[in-house]
Parts: structure tokens; sequence; C-alpha cells
């Protein structure tokens, strides 16, 4: 049974703004509450979509966008409901962290989630028993973080229901990224968007670049982006033509194969920058040992053909950083 506790009618008609409090006693608070920003805007008949970002507190481009939108949008030109959860892991977004400074969880990694369990897992568990029954749609806004730089993209969560798979496709076609990726996260089913797909909602993420700042180009393509996905939808009524849908133009991350893992520690040199083409089998780059100036570099390479995806931001890896990642075209079912 959770105990977390929110003000927010979601049957009201109107604007709301509010938060979702969670019981939290640390040692500098004996009765205090984690409090969650929350806001509805709901207006006449129509779908339900839920807008999420901050799942990593270190990706900004979604809870600026969703910020603005929900301090601008006039409730009477939404048709339905929009829930928004923009800066969801409240911890992690005020520690500018991808993890919560609470528990060290990644909230990314928690869902369905625990209601008595942590703080992560109780977010997780009110997202996912609270929140996304009462949604038709689901859109988790992500960015690369301190840790990567990524092309800016929509991403389509594979579904194996071939209308949902369907419904997602043209969902994150009509997003109108530079980009459109199929992530599967290696077949993790702890994400949000994985729990969003069996829980039958159209869903989609986002990757905009990252590098731990906040890219003014990412962000103009979120703010466009969110607002086409509303209009898709139903939720808007589009201030600009439709986009034009490009399914030949979407990637995908090949599996294991399609990042660049560090097998040494060390200081990493890139050899492409993003949105080069490259081949299985051609060096990605090479990790220096500073210490150790006599010990020649460690080489890593592709395992994939592709074009470079996104790549690591700090120079400094330990074995097992993601150096580089690799997209390649998508030739799965599209419908």
């Amino acid at each position: 049974m959770s105990t977390a506790r929110t003000t927010i009618d979601f049957e009201q008609s109107g604007k709301q703004i509010g938060f979702v409090d969670i019981p939290h006693s640390p040692h500098e608070d004996a009765w205090g509450a984690t409090r969650i920003p929350l806001a509805v805007i709901r207006n006449g008949s129509g779908p339900t979509v839920i807008l999420q970002a901050g799942n990593h507190g270190d990706e900004y481009e979604g809870p600026i966008t969703l910020g603005e939108l929900i301090r601008e949008l006039d409730p009477t030109r939404v048709r339905g409901r929009i829930i928004f959860l923009p800066a969801i892991n409240t911890p992690a977004v005020m520690a500018g962290r991808r993890t919560s400074p609470v528990d060290g969880l990644n909230l990314n990694r928690t869902f369905p989630g625990d209601p008595e369990g942590t703080i992560t897992q109780q977010i997780s568990a009110y997202v996912s028993d609270v929140i996304m029954p009462m949604g038709n749609a689901y859109v988790d806004l992500h960015s690369g973080g301190s840790s990567l730089n990524i092309l800016p993209s929509a991403i389509i969560e594979p579904a194996a229901d071939p209308d949902l798979r369907s419904r997602n496709i043209a969902a994150a076609l009509a997003f109108d990224a530079p980009l459109t990726v199929v992530i599967d996260n290696l077949g993790e089913p702890r994400t949000s968007t994985a729990t969003a797909i069996r829980a039958g909602l159209v869903t989609i993420g986002t990757e905009m670049a990252g590098a731990g700042t906040v890219s003014l180009d990412a962000l103009a393509i979120c703010r466009r982006g969110v607002r086409n996905v509303l209009a898709h939808f139903g939720v808007l009524e589009s201030d600009t033509p439709s986009p034009l849908a490009r399914p030949e133009a979407i990637l995908r991350i090949p599996g294991h194969d399609g990042y660049v893992l560090a097998t040494t520690d060390g200081v990493f040199e890139p050899f492409h920058a993003l949105g080069t083409t490259v081949k299985a089998g051609q060096d990605a780059g090479r990790i220096h040992n500073l210490a150790d100036p006599a010990r020649e570099p460690e080489v890593v390479r592709y395992a994939a053909d592709g074009i470079v995806y996104g790549r690591r931001q700090p120079g400094r890896v330990v074995m097992g950083n993601c150096c580089v990642t690799v997209a390649a075209p998508y030739y799965g079912e599209l419908r």
C-alpha cells in the first residue's frame, strides 16, 4: 500500500500544479516528505498523455521543456488530459546526478517499483500503479546525461504486439527528431518505457544530446517534438503542418555489438565524431594509461557497422564503461 499522497484531482478540469508527497524520515528531518512535482491540464474529452522527464537527474532538456509547457499552455487548447511529471526523480534532479543521492538507485532500473521500498522504488511504484493506469500514451524524455553525448533522437520502445508496435513507431516519427532509433536496452524489463509497454500504452522516448549541459539545438528539438507528439495524439491542435514520416530512416542499436566498452582503466581518445559512418572491426579509439608513459595505449574497436550515435563525454574511463554507441539501419517489422 503506497503512502504517497497528492492534492491534485486528476478528474478536475483546468490546470493544477502541485506535488506528490512521499513520507521520508532521514536523519535531518523526522517527519518530512520527498516532494515530486506534478501537474495536470484537463479540458473536455480526449486521450490522456503522460509526459515524464527527470528520470535521470543530469538530463536537462526534458525538464526544461515540460516546465515551460506547464507554465505556458492554455487549458482551453487541450482536448483530453495531460499529466506532467517534469522532475520525476526529484532527489537526483536536485543533485544533478543520474542516480538518487538518497538510496543510490537508478530510477530507470527499478520499475515497476515497490510501494514499501526505498524512495526511488516508491517513486517508480507510484508511476506504475497510479499514473500509468490513467494513461493512453507515455512519453519519457531523456538525454545523454553527464556521461554521454548522443545525437538528438526520438526513441522507439519495442513491443511484441504488432498494433502497439505500429502506433509506437508512428508516434516516434511524429515527434520529428533528426533521428529515430529503436532501443531495447538489451531487453532490460525494469525501465519506465518497458513498463509502459506492458501496460499497453503507446510509448516513446527521446535522447536529447547530453554531455552534462543544455544543448540549444536539442532543446529546440525537444520543445517542438513534444508539441508535435501531443498534436499526433489529438490532445493539442498543431500550429504547423504534420511532419513527414520517414520510416526508411529508422535506426537501431544492434544489441551488444552496438556498444564499445572500455577494456581497461585510463583516458579514452575517440577516433570519430558523432554521425560518422563506421565499420565492424574498425578502430574506435584507444585508452591511454597516463601514469605509465612506457605502456602502449589499448585500442578498442567497433563490433557493428553503422554511425557513431553516442560517445562518452568524460575522458576518464574504467573497464566496462561505454565509450561509443553505434546505430545501424533498422530492418525489423514496421507494422
